[in-house]
């Protein structure tokens, strides 16, 4: 029996801090990036792109949302690389615990 993993805000925290090479870790510490994720459940409260149907249009506009409220908020002056590297980090985590996709197939010959 499987057994479904959920997302764990610590372990993510620490997948994503492992994930990012050297000269990232020292920019992006443990606490900015907790702030950086609940920035981005903060973009999806406020806006309905959970349909995927523009996914660049979606990541640019999360990361130019991540950019101007880290500035805001006086957390750091991040590029778009950088940001875009800590989405990559937190996608490859999501596929860490994504294991329970069922894909039904129906064969009818």
């Amino acid at each position: 029996m499987d057994e479904k993993v959920e997302y764990d805000e610590d372990v993510a925290v620490e997948f994503i801090h492992n994930y990012l090479p050297q000269e990232l870790k020292v920019i992006f510490s443990k606490d900015t990036l907790y702030y950086i994720l609940d920035l981005i459940c903060e973009f999806y409260e406020k806006n309905d792109y959970l349909n995927g149907e523009d996914e660049e249009k979606e990541e640019k506009e999360l990361i130019a949302f991540i950019i101007k409220q880290s500035k805001k908020d006086a957390i750091g002056d991040f590029s778009t690389e950088d940001i875009l590297m800590i989405l990559r980090a937190e996608e490859a985590y999501m596929e860490t615990i994504d294991i329970d996709i069922d894909i039904d197939i129906d064969i009818d010959d």
